[in-house]
C-alpha cells in the first residue's frame, strides 16, 4: 500500500512542478489558439498541459519500476509494462501535441491512436481472453490477431471517449483521477483474494494515473491557468485504458466465490469507469451524424456544455459530473464487495440515475425559476471565466498586436508640435 502512495506522490509532485515551466512553453511557441465559438473560456488559454503530465507518468513509473515489491512484479509480468506505457505515451503525446500546436487531420490523429494502440500489444499489454460466466459459455480465449484487433479497439475507443470529455476546467483530469481510483480499489480488492502479476501491474498502472491527475488538477480546476489539451486527454485516455486492459484477462473460476456476481466484474468495472465519457462519445457521434456532419466535427452539444446552457456554474457542472463518475465507478464496486444480489444493481442504478437527473435540473431562482433570471445579472460567484491568471497579453506573448474595441484608436501626424485634443468634438 505504501509503495503505491509513494509513486503516486512522485507523479504527482513531478506533474505539477512541470506545469509551470510547460505554460511559459505553450506561451513561447504560440500553443494558446484563440476562443471558439463552442468555446466556455474568453482568454486564451495554454494548452499543451499534457506534457507535464506525461513528465510525472515516466518517472512515476520509473521509480514503480525500483520499488520491491512493485517492481518484482512489473518485473514478472506479461510483456513489458513500463516500457509500453513509456513509448506508447511519448507517441500519443507527440500526436496530441502537433494537433494542439498546428492542428491536425482527424484521420491523421486516428492513425497516431492506433499506433500507440499497437505499440501496447507488441510490448505484451493485450487481452488475452474474455471472462464471461459459465451460463454464457465461460471464458472465450482470444488467439492473436484477434486479441490484437480488440485490444486496439479497447484502447482507440478509451482515448476519445476521454478526448470528448475533455470541455471544462478539470472535468477530464477528475473524471480520468476518479475512475483510476474506482480501477484502483478494485485491484487492490482482487489482489486480497487472488494473487497475480497482473493485478499489481494494474494497481501500479492507476496509482501512477492517479497521481498525474492530482498533480496537474490544480492549474486546471476552474479557472485554468492552462489546458491539458489532446495532448494530456489522449494520455490520460491511453493509460487509463492499458489499466482497464490489464486488469480485464482475470479467470471468473477464480473470483467466483467471491460475491454473487463477482464472475462479472472483469467487464462491470470497466464499462462503469468509462460509462459517462463513452455517453458522451456515443451521443456525440449520433448528434453529429444525424444532422450529416462528421462525427469528429466539433460541436457545443457534449454533457458538460448541456449543464451549462441550463444554468448551472462551470464549478457545478464539473462537480455534477465528478459525482456522475463516482457513482458509476463505485458503485459497481461497492456492490461488490458487500455482495448485493444482482437483481439489486439496475433497481439501485435507477434510483442514482433519478437523483443524479435532479441534480442537473436548473437551478431555481426565486417564484420565476430559472427563466426568471434571464436578462439579470448572474449571482455566481465562480470567480473569472475560465482563463490563465493573470490574463495573458497578446500583443507581448503571442507576438501579435491587438487592436483596443472599438476600432483603432491612435492617430499620427506628421507634425511634431501637433496637439490632439482631450475632447476631439469641443474646439
Amino acid at each position: 500500500m505504501r509503495e503505491y502512495l509513494f509513486m503516486a506522490l512522485i507523479a504527482a509532485a513531478v506533474t505539477y512542478l512541470l506545469v509551470p515551466l510547460v505554460r511559459r512553453f505553450a506561451i513561447r511557441i504560440g500553443a494558446a489558439p484563440e476562443i471558439r465559438e463552442r468555446d466556455v473560456h474568453t482568454t486564451p488559454t495554454p494548452r499543451l498541459g499534457g506534457l507535464a503530465m506525461y513528465g510525472g507518468l515516466v518517472v512515476g513509473l520509473l521509480v514503480a519500476g525500483q520499488l520491491a515489491n512493485t517492481g518484482e512484479a512489473l518485473a514478472a509480468s506479461d510483456g513489458e509494462p513500463v516500457l509500453a506505457l513509456i513509448v506508447a505515451g511519448g507517441l500519443i503525446t507527440l500526436t496530441g501535441f502537433l494537433d494542439d500546436w498546428w492542428g491536425m487531420d482527424p484521420f491523421i490523429k486516428l492513425a497516431g491512436q492506433i499506433a500507440a494502440a499497437g505499440v501496447l500489444v507488441h510490448f505484451g499489454l493485450r487481452l488475452t481472453y474474455i471472462p464471461l460466466p459459465k451460463d454464457w459459455g465461460g471464458s472465450t480465449s482470444l488467439d492473436y490477431t484477434l486479441s490484437t484487433i480488440i485490444t486496439i479497439l479497447v484502447v482507440v475507443v478509451a482515448i476519445n471517449a476521454v478526448n470528448f470529455v475533455d470541455g471544462l476546467d478539470g472535468l477530464a483530469a477528475g473524471i480520468v483521477c476518479i475512475a483510476g481510483m474506482a480501477t484502483w480499489a478494485y485491484s487492490i480488492y482482487l489482489g486480497q483474494n487472488v494473487s497475480g502479476d497482473r493485478i499489481t501491474t494494474t494497481a501500479a498502472i492507476s496509482a501512477v494515473l492517479i497521481g498525474a491527475c492530482v498533480g496537474f488538477l490544480p492549474h486546471n480546476f476552474h479557472p485554468a491557468k492552462i489546458f491539458m489539451g489532446d495532448t494530456g486527454a489522449m494520455l490520460i485516455g491511453l493509460v487509463l485504458a492499458s489499466s482497464l486492459v490489464t486488469v480485464m484477462p482475470v479467470d471468473p473460476s477464480v473470483i467466483e466465490g467471491i460475491n454473487r456476481f463477482g464472475v462479472l466484474l472483469p467487464l462491470l468495472v470497466p464499462a462503469a469507469v468509462l460509462v459517462l465519457p463513452l455517453i458522451d462519445l456515443i451521443t456525440a457521434v449520433v448528434r453529429r451524424t444525424s444532422y450529416g456532419m462528421s462525427p469528429f466535427a466539433p460541436d457545443r452539444g457534449h454533457l458538460h456544455h448541456r449543464l451549462m446552457d441550463i444554468g448551472h456554474s462551470h464549478r457545478q457542472s464539473v462537480l455534477i459530473m465528478y459525482a456522475w463518475a463516482f457513482l458509476f465507478a463505485f458503485g459497481i464496486f461497492a456492490m461488490s464487495v458487500v455482495s448485493v444480489p444482482v437483481l439489486a444493481f439496475p433497481v439501485v442504478i435507477l434510483l442514482a440515475l433519478g437523483v443524479l437527473v435532479l441534480m442537473a435540473l436548473p437551478r431555481w431562482r426565486g417564484r420565476g425559476g430559472a427563466h426568471a433570471s434571464r436578462g439579470k445579472p448572474s449571482s455566481d460567484d465562480d470567480g473569472p471565466p475560465t482563463g490563465p491568471m493573470p490574463p495573458l497579453r497578446p500583443e507581448t506573448e503571442f507576438g501579435r498586436r491587438v487592436p483596443p474595441p472599438g476600432g483603432p484608436q491612435e492617430r499620427t501626424s506628421t507634425d511634431p508640435h501637433s496637439v490632439i485634443p482631450l475632447h476631439p468634438g469641443r474646439p
